[in-house]
C-alpha cells in the first residue's frame, strides 16, 4: 500500500481571510508585478492586501517578475531603503529549492518562499548582501501560496520520508502573516501531509493566526532572539525580546514544537554577563526543544551595507576576521577564538538551566564543534527535524 494519498494534498486556502497591517511595515508603495493579475484569486487577494494599506501608491508593472522593480536608486544603502518602502505582489515560479551551502558545517535543506525579504531592520542582515536581495531589496508577497504547496508536495513525495521544509532563509517566516493570512493556509497543509514538515522563523511576536489550528505537531516555530541591549542597538524595527518570548510561550502551550536561534551572538561590552542573564530568563520561561547558536556570517556586501548604516567602527566590524583566510563559504565571521569562547559560555549557561534541551550551532566549520566536544551535534540544527 503506497504511503501517500491517492490525490495530491489540497492547498487551497481555507475560507476568507481579512487582511490587517503587520507591524512595523508600513509601505509608501505597492507594486502589482508579473503573476499578480494572471488569476481571479490573485486579484482578490492582491486587491484585499492593497485595501489594508489605503494610503500607499499602487503602480501596475504586470510585465516586470518580482526581483526586476526598478527603485530608482543606486547607491545601496538609498536602493536598501527604499526598498523597506515598497511591497511587491507577484508570483514565484521557483520557489521550493534544496540549498547549497558549502565549506561550513550546514546539513542543506529544502525550503520555499511565499515572501520575499522582510520588513524589519537588522543592521547586520546577510540577506541583504544575497544577490536575490542586493538588487532587488523590495518586501514581497508572492501570490500563488496554491502552486508553491503543491511543489512541496510533489517535492516532499519524490523524496519519501519525513522532511522538513524551511520558511526563513530567504524572508522572515511569519512577519508579514497578518498581512496575508498565509499561516492558516500553510499549517493545515503541512498537519495534513504524510511526510513534508514544516520548520520556520521569525522575529514576529503576532501569533494571532497560529494559535487555533490543528498542527498535529507537524510544525515546529523557532524565533530569532537575542538579549534587550542587541535587539536595540542593532535590529532596529522589530519586536522587543519580551514580545517575542510571549509569543515562544503561547505557541509552546498550543502544542507546537518551539526552538530558539540565539543569532548572531555579538560580543558586545560586557556580553558574557548580558547573555547569561537573557538565556536563564528564555530557558526558564520557555519550553524548548532545540536551541541553535550562530555568530555574524556574512558576505562582504552586507558588512558594506551595514557599514554604511553603523559606521565602520561599530562594535561588529572592529571584531571581524578581514584575513583573505577566512572560512571557505566567503563570509565574514570573528575570530575562532572568540566564536569559540561565546559558544562554550553560552552552551554552559544553556546547560546549567535545561540539561535536556538540544543545541546547535549554525553555519560553523566542522573543527568548531570538535573544540566544543559536541561532534554529535553537527547537523542537528534548526532548519532541520
Amino acid at each position: 500500500m503506497s504511503l501517500f494519498p491517492t490525490e495530491p494534498i489540497n492547498p487551497a486556502t481555507r475560507g476568507e481571510y481579512t487582511p490587517r497591517p503587520a507591524d512595523g511595515f508600513s509601505p509608501s508603495r505597492i507594486v502589482l508585478a508579473r503573476g499578480s493579475s494572471s488569476t481571479a484569486a490573485r486579484r482578490r487577494l492582491a486587491e484585499s492586501i492593497r485595501a489594508a494599506y489605503p494610503e500607499a501608491e499602487v503602480i501596475e508593472d504586470f510585465g516586470t517578475p518580482h526581483n526586476r522593480v526598478n527603485l530608482g536608486r543606486s547607491d545601496p544603502l538609498a536602493l536598501h531603503e527604499e526598498g523597506k518602502r515598497t511591497l511587491v505582489l507577484a508570483e514565484h515560479n521557483s520557489a521550493v529549492r534544496h540549498s547549497t551551502e558549502e565549506g561550513n558545517s550546514c546539513p542543506n535543506y529544502w525550503h520555499f518562499s511565499p515572501y520575499g525579504f522582510c520588513p524589519y531592520g537588522c543592521a547586520y542582515c546577510y540577506l541583504a548582501g544575497t544577490q536575490g536581495v542586493r538588487f532587488s531589496p523590495t518586501v514581497k508577497v508572492f501570490l500563488n501560496l496554491a502552486e508553491i504547496l503543491a511543489e512541496v508536495d510533489r517535492a516532499a513525495r519524490r523524496l519519501g520520508k519525513p522532511t522538513a521544509f524551511y520558511l526563513g532563509k530567504l524572508q522572515d517566516g511569519l512577519a508579514l502573516d497578518p498581512l496575508t493570512g498565509y499561516s492558516r493556509q500553510i499549517i493545515p497543509f503541512f498537519a495534513a501531509h504524510p511526510t513534508a514538515r514544516l520548520t520556520m522563523l521569525t522575529k514576529s511576536a503576532d501569533v494571532g493566526n497560529l494559535l487555533d489550528l490543528d498542527h498535529q505537531g507537524h510544525a515546529i516555530l523557532s524565533w530569532t532572539v537575542n538579549p534587550r541591549t542587541v535587539i536595540e542597538t542593532f535590529e532596529k524595527n522589530t519586536p522587543p525580546v519580551e514580545a517575542r518570548m510571549a509569543a515562544m510561550e503561547a505557541a509552546a502551550r498550543a502544542g507546537y514544537p518551539v526552538r530558539a536561534v540565539v543569532m548572531p551572538i555579538i560580543p558586545i561590552s560586557g556580553w558574557e554577563a548580558i547573555y547569561r542573564e537573557f538565556l536563564t530568563d528564555l530557558l526558564s520561561r520557555v519550553r524548548l526543544r532545540r536551541i541553535t547558536l550562530g555568530s555574524i556570517c556574512s558576505y562582504p556586501q552586507a558588512v558594506r551595507l551595514m557599514e554604511q548604516k553603523l559606521g565602520r567602527e561599530n562594535p561588529i566590524s572592529v571584531q571581524l576576521d578581514r584575513r583573505q583566510s577566512r572560512m571557505s563559504d566567503g563570509r565574514a565571521r570573528f575570530p575562532q577564538k572568540l566564536r569559540e569562547k561565546a559558544y562554550r559560555r553560552l552552551v554552559r549557561t544553556i546547560r546549567e538551566v535545561n540539561a535536556e534541551v538540544e543545541i546547535g550551532l549554525c553555519l560553523e566549520e566542522p573543527s568548531m564543534f570538535d573544540s566544543l566536544d559536541m561532534g554529535d551535534s553537527m547537523g542537528r540544527c534548526n532548519c532541520v527535524l
